[in-house]
């Protein structure tokens, strides 16, 4: 544990921070992003930057609402948002009953350790060239692509909290006359949920760089052609644009999940 010294000399430990941050904190850290960007705009414009190479916020804001005005950027948001979410609800599923299968089957567990050990480590992005022989480049590829981005992450979660579950919970459960099933769902499943949700959340990040990589390589239509494309024409502030709006993205999800992490906290209990 890190240790500060008091003012009269004795070592004393420190406080770790809470992962909630309080309304001032987050007023600090808007203030921070508002800070950075009047520098970014008062020193591109005092060494007069080419917008072709570092765009003033200004510009960037400017394409931002071009983009969706006269660009079609609300289908290219929900097409991307679509193949994410679509995906990673499939991921989602499917990791957190191999998780749970995996924690009541010693035989299933050792079998699945062997591919997981081999899958995870795999960079997913090379399974684009592999997933585009097998399915094409239609919906059935992007859903499977956002998928495996969160598979693997929930499943090893989902694995690590039923592990951290309470043996005790699980023999009183047993004593009071529940069956396998029961204890799953009323025991095991519950204790597992933060473990889940932090799964969830490294998937979802998973997922979302697969897709906008996927569309980037071979979509029509999405934030990662858009970006693609606006890349391919030198046109820097749609590119900026187009990053800003995946930042929100993500901000908007982070932020979602934990929302749901807390709603699901009496449950829990």
């Amino acid at each position: 544990m890190m240790q500060s010294r008091t003012p009269e000399g004795d070592v004393a430990p420190l406080r770790p921070v809470r992962t909630g941050a309080a309304p001032a904190d987050r007023l600090t850290g808007w203030i921070a992003v508002a800070v950075v960007l009047l520098a970014w705009e008062a020193l591109c414009r005092l060494f007069e930057v080419s917008s072709l190479y570092l765009p003033r916020p200004s510009q960037i804001a400017v394409a931002l609402v071009d983009l969706f005005l006269h660009k079609q950027a609300f289908t290219d948001l929900a097409v991307t948002l679509y193949r994410i979410f679509g995906g990673f609800a499939i991921g989602l599923v499917f990791g957190v009953a191999i998780g749970l299968a995996m924690s009541v089957s010693r035989r299933l567990q050792s079998i699945a350790d062997v591919f997981i050990a081999a899958l995870y480590p795999l960079p997913k992005i090379t399974l684009i060239p592999l997933l585009i022989i097998w399915l094409g480049t239609g919906g059935p590829f992007m859903l499977t692509i956002s998928a495996l981005g969160a598979l693997f992450p929930v499943i090893i979660n989902t694995l690590l909290g039923v592990r951290q579950c309470d043996q005790g919970l699980v023999v009183t459960a047993r004593d009071l006359g529940a069956s396998e099933r029961q204890i799953v769902r009323h025991v095991l499943l519950p204790a597992a949920i933060p473990s889940v949700f932090a799964g969830a959340r490294l998937g979802l990040g998973v997922s979302i760089i697969l897709v906008v990589a996927a569309e980037m390589v071979v979509g029509k239509l999405g934030l990662g052609a858009r970006l693609y494309l606006a890349g391919q024409v030198l046109e820097t502030e749609t590119v900026f644009a187009v990053l800003v709006v995946l930042a929100a993205l993500g901000i908007a999800v982070t932020k979602g999940l934990d929302a749901i992490d807390g709603l699901t906290g009496k449950w829990r209990s």
